[in-house]
């Protein structure tokens, strides 16, 4: 469990914490808390196919045939893209 940790901690300060300028005592807790939301809801593992950990069991969207609109989703004041697709 230690070396799944210490890769978590070093995501989040690559992804996060080393690209935002920390402001006062709860500033870095909401950071953590949104990527932390963000690794969990959204972010593709490569051991899980491609999924996110909260979206494991559930089962894979439809297929989009034709045209479609992608829409983006800002996160940590756009410092970090969530991407879907809509019809």
């Amino acid at each position: 469990m230690n070396a799944i940790a210490e890769r978590w901690v070093g995501s989040c300060r690559r992804e996060a914490t080393d690209r935002i300028l920390i402001t006062g005592e709860r500033h870095p807790r909401l950071v953590v808390e949104e990527y932390a939301s963000h690794h969990n809801e959204h972010r593709p593992h490569r051991s899980l196919a491609q999924r996110c950990p909260d979206g494991v069991g559930a089962p894979e969207p439809p297929a989009i045939d034709g045209p479609s609109r992608t829409l983006r989703r800002d996160r940590l004041g756009g410092l970090i893209h969530e991407y879907a697709q809509a019809a």
